[in-house]
């Protein structure tokens, strides 16, 4: 049985909230960067979030907006924190007079679970709280965990996301030429049987590669998906991709030619949102065109540190279950 996408938000650079996100990628004009506007004390007021980091605030504020009637979900989260946090942290310790001498406050936020735990918290989630860190993969990671809680039986409801801050310490250790952006996607992940939904999430496989290797190994990881689903290349009807080892996918579909959404050449390199914005990005394409009901949308992800993964999903109806920002 198949986790069930029942609804999803946004804060990415198109602005806040799903409609936002969906403009931009119709649109498809490139805007990456910052989430226009946005601050933590105007979104969630000034209660609680003076020493609140970015990538937190973010992730806080896409969860507020699924989470009606929801205290007992569960949520996992898929980041690698704050290194802007980290860094001003550890700089603060060598520079002081002591290296104790340092802004207790601001020890959370270095800490990877912080975003997720400030989620459940703000929001009174009573269920399992996770943080996966994968990289470009983290996405579809917390997606393939939220599936295992739920078959497991450790949780019905969850919401299930990534979260990637944009600061000047990012940029410092990401590779020359890189277009960064930032944001928050949450998908609410429903447990399989449910009737109303987006999509079905119907396989997801993972694998390890080396920078010569990424290619052969993420083409395994394609037909072992398919192979699960009981589906051949020419079920998919639409993929999104994050641009690396396309020759992958060009062996895959040799014959066969399914519809592209851009989405990182939209918003710039999400670093750990990039897979559920892709996500969010073929759940756009499929309320557009509803030939795509019924078929498989296709996101693959690659990380330059070693891991990369791949997810299918099964599109359900193109009307969308709206999810409007506050």
């Amino acid at each position: 049985m198949n986790p069930v996408i029942t609804a999803w938000s946004a804060f990415s650079p198109f602005g806040a909230g799903a409609d936002a996100f969906r403009a931009g990628i119709r649109a498809g004009v490139p805007v990456p960067g910052l989430v226009p506007g946005f601050d933590a004390r105007a979104v969630l007021g000034s209660k609680g979030t003076r020493s609140m980091d970015r990538v937190t605030a973010l992730s806080v504020a896409v969860t507020g907006q699924l989470t009606s009637g929801l205290s007992t979900a569960g949520l996992v989260l898929g980041t690698t924190g704050s290194t802007q946090s980290t860094m001003d942290f550890t700089r603060s310790s060598l520079e002081g007079e002591r290296p104790f001498y340092v802004d207790a406050a601001r020890f959370p936020s270095t800490v990877m679970n912080c975003a997720a735990g400030q989620c459940a918290i703000w929001h009174q989630l009573k269920g399992p709280n996770a943080t996966v860190a994968g990289g470009r993969v983290s996405g579809l990671l917390a997606l393939n965990y939220s599936r295992r809680l739920q078959a497991s039986g450790r949780a019905g409801t969850l919401l299930c996301g990534a979260a990637e801050e944009y600061s000047a310490a990012r940029a410092q250790l990401s590779p020359d030429g890189t277009v960064l952006g930032e944001g928050a996607a949450m998908l609410r992940l429903d447990p399989p049987g449910t009737q109303d939904g987006l999509a079905d999430v119907v396989a997801l496989e993972f694998g390890v590669h080396e920078a010569a290797d990424a290619g052969p190994i993420l083409l395994s990881c394609l037909r072992r998906a398919l192979d699960k689903a009981d589906a051949k290349p020419g079920d998919i009807g639409v993929l999104a991709t994050d641009g690396a080892a396309d020759e992958a996918l060009a062996e895959l579909f040799s014959d066969h030619h399914p519809e592209r959404v851009p989405c990182a050449t939209l918003i710039g390199d999400t670093a750990a949102a990039a897979a559920t914005f892709q996500i969010l990005a073929v759940l756009t394409a499929a309320e557009d065109d509803s030939a795509l009901a019924g078929r498989l949308a296709l996101v693959t992800a690659v990380d330059h540190d070693g891991s990369l993964g791949c997810a299918l999903l099964r599109l359900r109806r193109p009307a969308p279950i709206q999810v409007s920002a506050p």
